[in-house]
């Protein structure tokens, strides 16, 4: 298990950001400092209550993006922990919600030092939001459910191309040495596919050679950065020449902005073996 963890000294002893693994490749991420913990969606209860007992923490939030099962399946059975807040977006039903959120909000735990601004991010969903900031001395921090993934983006279900591509340039504009902490084992398939985008990209031929290396030693190729993924994720280079150059080959059509790069690119992906 990889794992981020805060510099000793100060408030930020015993933090760290953890991925506790559940399905076959989702990310449930634990968010723990001094015996208390958060999680951010919990697709099953099972992982997040081991992992509470082998380390004898005290659950004190849930912090939810959207409303799949695979990101929420475990919250009632976690309910039953008495004391727990659940948080999660507004525009969206959820098993529960104690606080709904929407784009200016917060969160602030200050026992986990946690304080995370809420961003509207619709596309994968229609109320999809992500929280950006610190936690568990972690800063700065992208909690971006299936918006965001390394090398790739969430599919289409509910919202549109342009909605989309305005949601990851929220994240696209924060600072490169962001921490993306995704939802999903994804990165080895959405490199590959990266690479038939942009194969005579460098960083993306060392990132797939980095990412190959941590999988097979059985550790999560996450968390990513912005700043890497502005280096080799398509869906935050729609701009870059090779990559409306590929769109436009693929598509069979000339790409006039960067929104329809993106609906090209998204396409593609949707398709991609």
């Amino acid at each position: 298990m990889q794992a981020l963890t805060a510099p000793a000294g100060g408030r930020e002893r015993n933090a760290a950001v953890l991925p506790l693994p559940a399905f076959s490749d989702n990310y449930i991420w634990a968010i723990v400092r001094d015996g208390q913990a958060a999680v951010v969606d919990p697709g099953e209860a099972g992982p997040v209550l081991r992992f509470l007992e082998q380390q004898g923490l005290r659950l004190r939030a849930i912090l939810l993006t959207h409303h799949h099962g695979d990101h929420v399946g475990g919250v009632l059975e976690l309910s039953r922990i008495e004391g727990i807040t659940v948080y999660g977006p507004a525009r969206e039903r959820l098993p529960r919600c104690d606080v709904a959120l929407t784009e200016g909000d917060r969160v602030t735990l200050p026992e986990l030092d946690l304080d995370l601004a809420v961003l509207d991010v619709p596309g994968h969903t229609a109320g999809h939001i992500a929280y950006v900031g610190r936690a568990a001395g972690v800063e700065p921090a992208l909690f971006c459910g299936d918006t965001l993934f390394a090398g790739g983006c969430g599919r289409l279900f509910e919202g549109t191309p342009p909605q989309m591509y305005d949601s990851l340039e929220k994240f696209s504009v924060l600072p490169p040495d962001t921490k993306v902490f995704c939802a999903h084992e994804y990165t080895l398939a959405n490199l590959r596919w990266a690479l038939a985008v942009e194969p005579t990209n460098r960083e993306l031929q060392s990132w797939q050679l980095q990412a190959q290396q941590l999988r097979a030693d059985g550790q999560p190729t996450l968390p990513s950065t912005i700043g890497q993924e502005r280096a080799t994720n398509p869906f935050l280079r729609t701009q870059q020449p090779d990559v409306v150059q590929a769109a436009a080959s693929w598509a069979g059509r000339s790409q006039n902005s960067p929104v329809e790069v993106f609906a090209s690119l998204r396409e593609w992906k949707n398709d991609f073996k």
